[in-house]
């Protein structure tokens, strides 16, 4: 059972941890629900990035800095979601920031007392495998109302934890069917630690007990399809390969809707 940490006079959350770290647009749309210090939640959001810019922030030039975007967006009610779409599933992405979107695997939308956007991160990797390093762009870019769009497409956070509970035990099952720890002579050890993940580091503020939960499912879900993506080593014929690929393929939607539903979140 995970514990609050406190850093900097700011409570974080130990309930999630996964092999995988979060999305950006996760960190950002759950430290838009609620800063006090604004430094605190830019630090969180990049990490080991170097320092985030943004463009197309009203009333800012671009270029401008991830805090003037927290400053601008957190000084009074907002709604807020991340969404991470897929080729073949928007995810409640608007039209106008779709294929920005859909190209970077993520955004975050945001609806506030002067208008509704889109903050769409491209991300510049550079340096080695070793060394990497990864210089971060938000784009802003001006949407429609969104929350109609979003809640059909996601559906609550409630009914996300339901889903997710019978997709973990649909992924481990089809995992373990075809064959998954001869694919890799660390597979299967990857395996067990995603089942038995503890849940402990994740840098977000904190949450309550369901959004925790289904974060925490969610990562381990993506986890365990990041592994069994890694190449088609245990699939012995082209049917398998479809097989596996269908399962999993359903398998990430349902997490990357989840995920979309933890974040979801009104300040008023």
């Amino acid at each position: 059972m995970g514990h609050d940490l406190t850093r900097g006079g700011v409570i974080y959350s130990s309930a999630v941890d996964t092999d995988q770290e979060l999305p950006r647009s996760v960190l950002l749309a759950l430290w838009l629900q609620g800063v006090g210090d604004t430094s605190d939640a830019v630090k969180s959001v990049v990490g080991d990035d170097e320092p985030h810019t943004v463009e197309g922030l009203p009333g800012f030039a671009d270029g401008t800095d991830l805090d003037t975007l927290f400053t601008a967006w957190t000084t009074g009610p907002r709604e807020v979601c991340a969404l991470l779409p897929a080729p073949g599933d928007a995810a409640g992405v608007p039209a106008v920031a779709n294929l920005e979107a859909t190209d970077a695997g993520e955004c975050v939308v945001i609806t506030t007392p002067a208008g509704s956007w889109a903050a769409v991160p491209r991300v510049q990797a550079f340096g080695s495998h070793i060394e990497p390093g990864h210089m971060v762009t938000w784009r802003v870019l001006e949407v429609p109302q969104w929350t109609t769009l979003v809640h059909a497409a996601i559906g609550s956070v409630a009914d996300a934890e339901r889903e997710l509970r019978t997709s973990l035990m649909t992924a481990t099952d089809a995992l373990d069917q075809l064959d998954v720890a001869r694919w890799r002579d660390d597979a299967a050890d990857a395996i067990e630690r995603i089942r038995s993940a503890s849940t402990s580091s994740w840098p977000v503020p904190h949450l309550d007990g369901r959004r925790a939960r289904v974060l925490a499912l969610a990562g381990r879900l993506r986890a365990i399809v990041a592994l069994g993506t890694v190449d088609d080593g245990g699939a012995v014929n082209v049917f398998q390969v479809d097989q596996r690929s269908t399962a999993l393929r359903e398998v990430d939607r349902t997490a990357r809707h989840a995920m979309s539903a933890a974040t979801y979140g009104e300040v008023r």
